[in-house]
């Protein structure tokens, strides 16, 4: 079985898992996806990258720290494949492979000899090699708002959003004026709220545990005008919130589970011990035209999960 046969029969079976809530078999099935060496054009074929790059965000810690491995592990395969390409191809007119715009929304940029045609400008350096990315360091330039304290906002928001990037000089330049104008035209002025709000942003866009908060600001995916609103728990890294979300599942199952006996059923099986000895309860949880919840705990092993 080909690449791309295994990807896409893969493809489906998450899809399945992930509609029962079984995250055991999304594991295993993320675990042999880790196991494949993709390439730009395999990535492209099967669009694989957005159901993985999705699940970054999953409610199950877990799953979402091993889709988010995942997808470093490709983007280094792509970038791997890119380098070996450039390093084999002398005339430096060698092709390009796609970009990994479905995996990760920041790809790091191609490494190439200063002789290559499509050397790197010097405007835009590898995030990862040299200085901090700066407005001084990236050498680019802006026209001045005619405030300073604004000027020293768009240089900062410039350098936090560029903090780990490899996108284009001009994109994050881009992005940090639209950042600090969104601010400003909040606050109406260079007040104490304003400063505060800066601040914030800037911890948070640089925290080296939230990678993913930068490159959807970079990209698009995440408007500036959301940005700007967001709390400073909405701007925790996936992991972070993947864990809030674990743990305040399991606080409902202990608590519910204190309040009263729970039935019990063979109706449902663990997926991970295969016991079919469980106990569940359900509670409206969405609106009350929705149908209610079900979570359910398998007496053998302590698993739990939850359906509507």
């Amino acid at each position: 079985m080909s690449a791309e046969e295994q990807i896409l029969k893969a493809k489906t079976s998450l899809a399945s898992a992930l509609e029962r809530e079984n995250t055991q078999t999304c594991l295993e099935i993320l675990e042999s996806l880790g196991k494949i060496k993709v390439t730009g054009e395999l990535l492209k074929k099967t669009d694989i990258g957005k159901t993985i790059g999705k699940l970054r965000t999953h409610k199950d810690a877990k799953l979402a720290i091993k889709a988010k491995s995942i997808v470093k592990k490709w983007k280094d395969d792509v970038v791997q494949q890119s380098t070996n390409s450039t390093n084999s191809n002398t005339n430096g007119n060698s092709n390009r492979p796609p970009a990994l715009s479905k995996v990760s929304t920041s790809p790091a940029p191609k490494k190439s000899s200063p002789s290559s045609s499509q050397a790197s400008s010097p405007k835009t350096p590898s995030a990862m090699e040299g200085p901090p990315r700066t407005v001084k360091t990236d050498e680019v330039s802006f026209k001045s708002t005619g405030n300073v304290p604004r000027n020293k906002t768009i240089e900062l928001m410039y350098a936090s959003i560029g903090f780990g990037s490899g996108a284009d000089s001009d994109l994050l330049l881009k992005r940090a004026m639209a950042i600090e104008k969104t601010i400003y035209l909040e606050f109406g002025d260079i007040n104490q709220e304003y400063k505060n709000k800066v601040r914030s942003l800037a911890l948070n866009l640089k925290n080296k545990s939230n990678p993913g908060l930068r490159e959807s600001v970079v990209s698009g995916e995440l408007a500036v005008e959301k940005l700007c609103k967001m709390s400073v728990d909405a701007m925790a890294s996936e992991e972070a919130q993947a864990r809030d979300r674990k743990l305040a599942e399991e606080a409902l199952f202990k608590a519910r589970g204190a309040e009263s006996a729970q039935a019990e059923t063979d109706m449902f099986k663990c997926g991970k011990c295969g016991g079919r000895k469980c106990t569940y309860f359900q509670m409206q949880t969405r609106s009350a035209d929705e149908p209610m919840t079900t979570f359910v705990t398998c007496v053998g092993c302590g698993n739990h999960w939850k359906f509507c």
